[in-house]
Formats: C-alpha cells, structure tokens, sequence
C-alpha cells in the first residue's frame, strides 16, 4: 500500500505571498483517460503573480491550487490509458494545478520529456518553450537575417524567445533593467534600459526602417509604441499585461483592450499584422488538433535543449513548502530565467 501522501499550495484569495496555505491529503486516483503524476518539478510564472491578485483574466473562482504546468513521472494510469506509460516522465501544461505533489491530468496532454534532460530544466520550457515557439515560429514566422524587438529579454519567455530567435538566425534587440545588460551582451542582445532610454528612439537608431517582430507582454499604453516600431510586413505578438498587474477593476478588460487593438490593426490598409497570443487558443474548438500542435511544438522545443540551441534557465530552485518565498522572488524582478519549485523532500 502506497505511503505517499498528497501536497498542495491553495492560493485562498487575494493574498499576499505568505498568505498561501499548505494542505494535506490523499494521493488523486486516475480516472479513465487520466493519469496521476508524481511532481518533479513545476514553475512559477507571471500568470501566479496576477492570480494571486484576483487579476488573471480567466482565473478560476478562489480557493484554488495554482500552478501553470510541470514535470514529473506518472505513477497511475486509468482506463484506457495504456500502462506501459506509467513510470515515463512526462511534461503537462495545466494551466492550474501544478503546485502538487500529484497530479491528475488526461493522458492525452502529456508529452514525454526525452532520456537525458532533467526533470528542472525540462520544466523551465514547458510554459515558457511553446510560448516562446509558437510565437516565433508560427505567429511571427520569423527569418534568418531579420531583426526582432524582444521586451522583457531576461524573463521566463523572454530569454528563452531570445535563445530561439538566435538559433534562427536572426537579430535580437532586448529591453530589460540595467542590472540585466551584460548577460544580455553576453548572449548577443542589444540591451536597451526601458525605465531610463526611450525604447523607440533607440531601437529607430539600430533599426532606421523598423524591425520585422516585436514580442509584448507588457501591454497597457506602451503596446501603441511596440505596433509603430514595426517595419513594413511586420508582425506585432502582445502576449500579456504586465503593466496592469497591480491595477484594480476589471481583470478581463485589458486583454479585450488589446484584443480590440490588434484586431483595429489588422483591418487598417496596411502591411503588417498583430496578434494576441494565447497558449490555449483553439483548444475548445478543436482539442485534438490542440493536443497535436502541442505535442510537435514542445517536441521541437526538448530536441531544441539537447541540440544547446537553448539552455535551460533556472533562476532558483526551492521546495514546494516555499511556494511563497518563490512567488516573493520572482515578483522582485531580480532574477533572470525560471524559478523552479520541487518536492519538498528535495
């Protein structure tokens, strides 16, 4: 009989970061279709700190385990899943969830993470790789030679976006914290100073004729900006609202601010595009065409890590138990790449 006991961070409400709850429970049996993963590494994303606020735009009603994906072995299967899959490591992208010991999730959206890579660094590009991917390479469509505008270069996506844009071929501009800007040379960035450069001005000076991408997750007012540096046949990817993280009022209404720029955009009579990304987008009309662009894109992600076109960031590595002190410290904005949570008998 199995001793394992389940662990869980429940985020109540509008909290603070010390006002997480640990709880306890049994182990989740797997349902048909399903499997139980035995947790070995989840993150904490951008999307942890605006649920933590009440400020994520579809956020499930509190309380709630939050946790946007993770890595781990299956230890279960139910019916009609085959059993050979139970031992396999595997990726899932939950969206909520992945701060647990144990998790449920359907065998159908697991992927499997190849013999070699480990269970953290997997996890820094489960969320952060297919963002990344997608909007590279699908949305953007980007080429060698290009030029790509980058905000948030040192962050979960962003450095990853960075890694993959290079590995392409093509020329990455950064914003980031001064504190950031030598990593940033290191890696082939130009670092532009956001809180004390004029972003546009300077990426006019590195590209006279605007650049072919530009990646936005911070949203809010400054998007205007990110759409005018666009260069003819250009594609604008807003991707989050960051700037709006402490607002108050309506959680939905930012998204649909930007949802309404793009699409006023995109019927102008002109050469470029803008998108919103979203992750999850397609997956209520067509989850199987979901769950195959997923499996391919974050396949193409692993293969990506071990041929070192991308190394995994780990900004930190904590045990479950101090969920809190990782949400503190990935909201100070002092470190770059993942923050990663493990069991807490790591």
């Amino acid at each position: 009989m199995s001793t394992e006991e389940l662990v869980e961070i429940v985020l109540p409400g509008k909290v603070e970061p010390e006002g997480l709850e640990i709880r306890h429970g049994a182990v989740p049996a797997a349902g048909p279709g399903q499997v139980v993963i035995r947790m070995e590494a989840t993150g904490v994303s951008f999307a942890e700190q605006q649920m933590r606020r009440g400020r994520y735009y579809d956020q499930p009603a509190f309380p709630f385990v939050p946790g946007y994906d993770l890595v781990g072995t299956v230890i279960a299967t139910g019916a009609g899943v085959a059993p050979a899959l139970a031992g396999t490591r595997v990726a899932a992208l939950v969206k909520v969830g992945g701060w647990a010991s144990h998790v449920v999730a359907d065998a159908a959206d697991v992927v499997a993470v190849p013999q070699g890579v480990g269970a953290a660094e997997a996890e820094t590009l489960v969320l952060n790789g297919i963002t990344a991917w997608q909007m590279l390479h699908r949305k953007a469509r980007v080429r060698a030679g290009q030029t790509v505008l980058v905000h948030g270069a040192n962050g979960g996506v962003g450095s990853v976006l960075v890694q993959f844009a290079q590995a392409a071929g093509v020329k990455v501009i950064g914003t980031a914290s001064a504190r950031h800007h030598d990593a940033l040379r290191e890696r082939g960035v130009v670092p532009i100073d956001y809180r004390a450069e004029d972003v546009a001005a300077r990426v006019r000076e590195l590209a006279p004729g605007g650049v072919d991408a530009v990646f936005d997750h911070v949203g809010g007012r400054g998007i205007v900006d990110s759409w005018r540096m666009l260069a003819p046949g250009g594609t604008l990817v807003s991707y989050g609202s960051a700037s709006t993280r402490d607002d108050e009022g309506s959680k939905q209404w930012p998204v649909v601010k930007l949802l309404g720029r793009t699409w006023l955009w995109n019927a102008l009579p002109n050469r470029r595009r803008a998108y919103f990304f979203n992750v999850w987008a397609g997956r209520a009309l067509a989850k199987n065409r979901f769950r195959a662009r997923l499996r391919a894109d974050l396949t193409q992600v692993f293969a990506a890590l071990q041929r070192g076109d991308v190394t995994a960031q780990i900004a930190a590595r904590l045990p479950l138990g101090r969920a809190a002190e990782a949400l503190r410290l990935a909201e100070s904005g002092t470190v770059a790449g993942k923050i990663v949570l493990t069991p807490n008998a790591a």
